[in-house]
């Protein structure tokens, strides 16, 4: 599957390993040997429970690839995984996940997933998505759905773009985004839903992004509830209900923030890059990093957040503290 220069994801993925290259160098090694050991018998990757799957195998491959350790080994077996999963029915969470996973595995090892002549496959695909569509514009996280959600929109609409393919009806998934908008500036995931979040903010600005909509003036609001989201700790909490931060939040946030033209110096009075840094590494375990402060278990995805996190703040920049402090053990 040949990964077009243009998508979110390769663009995104770039920027972490650019990011990336800036960290510690024994910060690298370590959490890039806890992810090769993490390589299951079958090529692929799992959580913290369980057999491979291309979920996980997303996560890890991300990981390895903007740390520089995602070589022909570790790829052709990864790549047989993934093939095996091809003909298998696979729900909707994991489909897309094996497509990234595809994407980023031929970018970083040159190992082919999904041939380009597979069209029976890629319109297999595109069936699925279209049963997803709502009747708002978005799509829902099944074919029972009757009300889209914010985040299997940005999925949906990455998955068009790495299977090369135009998102139907773009312009009533923008419409659909923007109707999402909560007055207190974050999005909603769900139109029932009574407060917005950042993550499904996160999914709405991404979306907007990938579609060449995004209006960066017409987001302040926006900015300004996630700055609003980050916690004593450093990090960035879900919503303005949940005490603590998590790594997740505090990941898709930061590359919204960045989307929206953070400035680390214009904006050190609303966001603090160096206490999300800190956050960011006081989150590492022996190897891996785990998802909160009460979370004691690594795994990949969360490794994944950590280190993107990390690497976003390294590309960002901090005005005020040198290379030596952004990567204190």
């Amino acid at each position: 599957m040949s990964s077009p220069t243009s998508t979110y994801l390769h663009e995104l993925t770039l920027r972490l390993a650019l990011g990336a290259a800036n960290l510690d160098a024994s910060l690298r090694n370590r959490h890039g040997d806890w992810l090769v050991r993490q390589q299951q018998s079958d090529g692929g990757f799992g959580g913290r429970e369980g057999e491979s799957d291309p979920y996980y195998t997303a996560f890890a491959v991300r990981s390895l690839w903007i740390l520089g350790r995602l070589d022909e080994a570790i790829g052709s077996r990864c790549g047989q995984f993934l093939r095996g999963r091809l003909a298998g029915r696979e729900g909707i969470v994991d489909l897309i996940s094996l497509i990234f996973a595809a994407a980023v595995l031929e970018l970083g090892s040159g190992v082919v997933v999904i041939d380009d002549d597979d069209d029976t496959w890629r319109n297999n695909v595109d069936q699925l998505l279209c049963q997803l569509r709502t009747s708002d514009g978005g799509f829902a996280k099944s074919p029972e759905g009757r009300a889209g959600s914010t985040y299997q929109t940005f999925l949906s609409v990455l998955c068009y773009q790495l299977l090369q393919r135009p998102v139907p009806e773009s312009d009533r998934v923008i419409d659909f985004i923007h109707s999402q908008h909560h007055p207190d500036g974050g999005f909603l995931e769900i139109r029932a839903a009574k407060r917005a979040g950042v993550n499904p903010t996160a999914a709405a600005i991404g979306t907007l992004k990938a579609l060449d909509a995004l209006e960066v003036a017409d987001h302040g609001d926006t900015f300004e509830f996630l700055s609003q989201q980050q916690s004593d700790e450093g990090g960035l909490a879900a919503n303005t209900r949940i005490p603590f931060a998590d790594l997740l939040s505090t990941c898709t946030g930061l590359i919204t923030l960045i989307d929206l033209g953070l400035d680390p110096v214009r904006d050190r009075n609303l966001i603090s890059l160096s206490r999300i840094n800190a956050y960011a590494l006081s989150m590492q375990a022996e190897g891996g990093f785990h998802g909160f402060a009460l979370d004691q278990t690594a795994d990949v995805e969360y490794t994944f957040y950590g280190l993107a996190t990390l690497s976003l703040v390294a590309m960002t920049g901090l005005d005020s503290q040198s290379a030596e402090d952004r990567n204190v053990q």
